[in-house]
């Protein structure tokens, strides 16, 4: 396989600059460019590295990682350089030079799983690890990478493997005197299975906010104290606050922390019937929030309930999603009737002075979402392979209860391809390249 190399660290200036050469190839490349010959496996040495013309680019630590032992399984040559925008390109040039190609992005991760090192469930949790904005997420991504995943997997695949042999006993000996509790056993298994993987794809669906940000939405009717609260929360005027309604055209939003959890905040425009074309627009944006966020903050004037509170009632009432019912501006008492809101959690606040128990309570809801215990599928691909397990089994189910076997047997076979898709897609090229290519450079 082709000798590769790439700056592993990003651009700009630090400390430490990286550049990784994967191949048969990276050894010999090494010694050239040092003029040394004695690389120890994982030894850090200290080297002068030189350009073909023999003269001096850098003093670097090199180190090389003997195959098999390495990330991609090949052997690997680290120059850990000084860092900069022009030493590690420098470095890279030389290394070139000599029968060795640029990487592509995600390459040699691509390697380490087509070398078995690791596999595609753990090849993804490598790049969300890169991109997650939050402390649960990483810590999410880092038991995937150490396996979770696929001990998940292993274990669901041997489960429909169990039921395979099951329903051979009742092919091969369709006539023989079989024990009533076999179809039984069979058709209990399988709903254990189903309601797992319904279980797993319900909690990835409901956690896909651990590794991008949760969205929170802020809606209310207008000069309800939407962009009070939203400056309070980022401790800053971000948004212009004034006594005239609909103040706020456009939905506006800025990332914030919440203990450990870095959320996306969003403040919408006031949603009432809007008088012109541009409002219009900000209340559909703002409807259209609500629909995206995790957690939607609904605010109400302590001091009143109207027609433009009722129609924001009615708008979440029926959500699948964390409501709060913030009730602000309390420091003018509370004249408002409590029990519209009887089904909902309330928070008491003024956000001219103190929004401390609704932080509490951001905080109490986002602690609960990573307190959860299941299993978190992190990309489409691994969702889509839990859809068409799960799509198989309920065909497969339908045929037991015919009798026709075979066909169920067809069908458990078809559930046991698609969520082994997850963790070992190795025959399918061109899905390798798609999943790869969204990696860094370097990775």
């Amino acid at each position: 396989m082709e000798t590769i190399a790439a700056i592993a660290t990003p651009n700009g200036v630090g400390a430490i600059s990286i550049v990784r050469v994967s191949g048969d190839n990276a050894l010999e490349i090494a010694k050239k460019l040092t003029k040394k010959d004695d690389f120890p496996p994982r030894v850090a040495k200290l080297c002068k590295v030189y350009d073909s013309n023999d003269e001096l680019v850098d003093i670097a630590l090199v180190i090389y990682f003997k195959a098999p032992n390495s990330f991609t399984g090949e052997d690997i040559v680290e120059f850990q350089c000084h860092g900069g925008v022009v030493v590690s390109k420098f470095i890279l040039e030389e290394v070139l030079k000599h029968n060795c190609r640029l990487a592509n992005p995600g390459e040699f991760t691509k390697r380490a799983l087509l070398n078995g090192k690791i596999d595609a469930s753990q090849a993804e949790a490598i790049a969300k690890l890169i991109e997650t904005r939050s402390r649960e997420g990483a810590k999410l991504l880092s038991r995937q990478l150490e396996g979770e995943l696929s001990k998940f997997v292993e274990e669901v695949r041997e489960k429909l493997i169990e039921i395979m042999a099951y329903n051979e006993v009742f092919i091969d000996y369709a006539e023989e005197d079989l024990p009533e509790s076999l179809g039984k056993d069979i058709e209990e298994r399988l709903k254990n299975i189903e309601a797992l993987l319904k279980k797993t794809l319900e909690a990835s669906k409901r956690r896909e906010g651990i590794l991008s940000g949760y969205k929170v939405a802020i809606v209310g009717k207008p000069n309800v104290g939407k962009s009070s609260i939203l400056n309070k929360l980022l401790n800053k005027q971000r948004a212009i606050v004034s006594d005239i309604a609909g103040t706020t055209r456009d939905t506006i939003e800025e990332d914030i922390q919440i203990g450990s959890h870095l959320i996306r905040i969003i403040d919408t425009a006031g949603i009432r019937a809007a008088k012109d074309e541009i409002e219009k627009i900000g209340v559909e944006r703002s409807k259209e929030s609500i629909k995206k966020a995790d957690i939607v903050l609904a605010v109400f004037d302590a001091s009143e309930f109207n027609k433009e509170d009722e129609e924001i009632l009615d708008l979440i009432k029926n959500l699948d999603k964390n409501v709060i019912i913030v009730i602000n501006k309390v420091d003018k008492g509370i004249k408002i009737n409590l029990n519209y809101f009887k089904n909902f959690k309330i928070v008491k606040i003024s956000a001219k002075e103190d929004i401390t128990p609704l932080i509490e309570k951001l905080k109490e809801i986002l602690d609960s979402f990573s307190s959860e215990d299941e299993h978190i599928l992190i990309s489409t691909r691994q969702i889509s392979a839990v859809q068409k397990a799960l799509n198989s089994i309920y065909e497969a189910k339908e045929f037991l209860k015919t009798g026709e076997l075979e066909l169920f047997s067809y069908h458990i076979q078809d559930a046991i391809r698609f969520i082994s898709e997850i963790t070992k897609p190795f025959e399918y090229d061109e899905m390798l390249d798609k999943m790869f290519s969204s990696f860094c450079v370097g990775k």
